[in-house]
């Protein structure tokens, strides 16, 4: 089959690689729709710290938000999910630790990681294989669009879950910002971005939100950080109302500075999102009743021979991601 395979950093393209098979308690999908992720750009680069620190290395076969269809089960897996459509948790935990034992098994601490980390090939490929226990399965109102932003769109539920408030402050109008400032504006707040550039704050207005490049007087009861700027989390301390909370999602190259006095005084509550994991059933059930429509935020739909100038910063102005149609 063919799948995007990288190399190493700046090298990337399409390749013919094995076929996947369904290991024990394991399905195959054929992949109908995969997104590119800022984690793909920095493996692509060479950036990501994963590298580094050992936990990837190059081949590797990047995609981990994605929907399909189940052509394939293994064994101990029963047969009645072939054909069914699906998505699945990117973070795949041993099963046998405290924290898997506890449902936390996204931090795992030996987990692996679909397109990211372990050696789990990724879903940039027209085939793919992962255990059954990570499905979600997809209902008809869900098509491959949303389907393949469920992965992000859990991430971004968890965070406006944490931020949940009268008057929400979210930085960095990317998917991850704009996904979170929808769930925010699906449970009643008052969302205000900011961006960096003016086509992102265009973009973002144009979804409806208040939206700058600068950040407009407050109070905010919660504020987001979700950018890759390290100064921002020292921000969304000093404009976060008293008592209130800043959601960290965004990661930055270098480390961010926090002055922890601010965070003391202010009886401000810091929450960290690493995965969609626990938000994944909650974000799906939010594309499925129309509360959340996150389509609007996908630019283009590429093949598997356009990824590598995707990831090099060829793309459309306008909305943030980008889908693979790995078939095409």
């Amino acid at each position: 089959m063919r799948a995007f395979v990288v190399t190493g950093p700046g090298e990337a393209g399409p390749a013919e690689v094995p076929e996947p098979a369904a290991g024990v308690g394991e399905v195959v999908v054929d992949v109908e729709r995969a997104g590119v992720c800022g984690t793909d750009v920095e493996f692509f680069t060479g950036e990501m710290q994963y590298l580094a620190d050992g936990h990837a290395e190059y081949p590797m076969r990047l995609g981990h938000e994605w929907c399909g269809t189940v052509s394939e089960v293994g064994r101990g897996v029963h047969p009645a999910w072939v054909g069914r459509r699906v998505t699945g948790d990117t973070m795949l935990g041993c099963g046998d630790c405290r924290r898997c034992r506890g449902g936390r098994q996204h931090v795992c601490a030996d987990r692996q990681e679909v397109g990211i980390r372990g050696g789990r090939a990724g879903a940039l490929a027209e085939r793919l294989a992962v255990p059954v226990r990570s499905l979600h399965e997809l209902p008809d109102t869900v098509d491959p669009v949303a389907g393949a932003l469920a992965e992000p769109g859990g991430n971004a539920c968890r965070a406006a879950r944490a931020a949940a408030g009268e008057r929400v402050l979210v930085l960095g109008p990317g998917t991850i910002g704009l996904l979170t400032a929808l769930f925010l504006q699906a449970a009643g707040s008052e969302v205000h971005l900011v961006g960096a550039t003016p086509w992102s704050v265009e973009f973002a207005r144009g979804l409806g939100f208040s939206a700058s490049t600068n950040v407009p007087e407050p109070p905010f009861d919660a504020v987001v950080d979700a950018t890759g700027d390290p100064s921002a989390p020292a921000l969304a301390a000093e404009v976060v109302e008293p008592a209130g909370r800043i959601v960290c999602i965004g990661l930055s190259g270098r480390p961010s500075l926090l002055d922890t006095r601010m965070l003391a005084l202010k009886d401000v509550t810091a929450i960290g999102v690493l995965s969609g994991s626990p938000g994944l059933a909650q974000a799906i059930d939010a594309y499925a009743s129309g509360e959340v429509d996150p389509r609007p935020l996908v630019a283009a739909t590429v093949g598997l021979g356009d990824v590598a100038a995707v990831l090099g910063g060829q793309r459309p102005p306008g909305a943030p991601k980008i889908h693979v149609d790995p078939r095409r």
